[in-house]
């Protein structure tokens, strides 16, 4: 038995998320109709996340086992000539019995674009949350580096229990502008329920002054969810790396 690790690529706007459900269109369930018609046989993947509906991914790692002897070369052009264009297969390997593409994973980057302009950009519907404010960028940048390091990020989890564990380490968070495209990144050895988008929806709420510039850290320590800003939109944001 084989266990390939495959890294994906795709458009999240028409799917209800990757994982699987019934009733719903997802991109787990596109990925393994196809294979399963490629390898001659049901196919399951395993995921290194979940994103939600609407959240695209630059680079997803998955991995499933199989018999066949197909070559990763044969197996990626066979896959895209089956896929629908708003989903690629980037990469395929052979890895050892034991990978998991989630349990193996050390980490992950988000990425979050916006684009900062009075009038919407049609190249970028869905691909970018269009916000149309002044954007004080290095004052959010700056604001974001309260972020790094470890805490109980209980106020950036929209599912977040008293019992839930939300400690995470997050490894570096930052803003950068490109004309009128505004980037955050936040890299991390994990991350909770819409944390990135509370995450920015805080941040443009610090632009806004609903918050001051200082609030991060006491919004982390309050431990409350009502105590961080907006959620922001789904379509603006990106799983971009994983590591391994």
């Amino acid at each position: 038995m084989r266990t390939l690790k495959m890294t994906i690529a795709y458009r999240g706007t028409r799917y209800h998320g990757f994982q699987r459900q019934p009733n719903a269109v997802t991109v787990q369930g596109e990925v393994e109709q196809q294979l399963s018609r490629i390898l001659n046989g049901p196919t399951t993947v395993y995921g290194c996340s979940r994103t939600d509906t609407g959240v695209h991914a630059n680079e997803f790692v998955l991995h499933l086992h199989t018999e066949r002897e197909i070559r990763c070369k044969n197996l990626v052009r066979a896959m895209n000539g089956y896929l629908p264009d708003d989903i690629s297969v980037l990469a395929c390997e052979d890895v050892h019995e034991g990978f998991h593409a989630r349990f193996d994973c050390k980490g992950k980057e988000y990425l979050y674009r916006i684009h900062n302009h009075e009038s919407k950009n049609p190249f970028l519907t869905d691909l970018a949350f269009h916000y149309r404010r002044p954007l004080d960028t290095e004052l959010i940048h700056h604001a974001a580096q309260a972020m790094i390091g470890t805490h109980d990020f209980h106020s950036f989890c929209a599912q977040a229990t008293a019992e839930s564990n939300c400690v995470r380490t997050i490894y570096a968070a930052g803003v950068e502008r490109h004309g009128d495209a505004v980037e955050v990144r936040i890299s991390g050895d994990g991350f909770l329920y819409n944390m990135v988008r509370i995450f920015v929806g805080t941040l443009l709420d610090i632009n806004e002054g609903v918050f001051p510039p200082d609030a991060l850290p006491e919004i982390i320590a309050a431990k409350d969810r009502l105590a961080a800003g907006r959620t922001a939109m789904a379509h603006g944001l990106y799983l971009n790396h994983v590591f391994y």
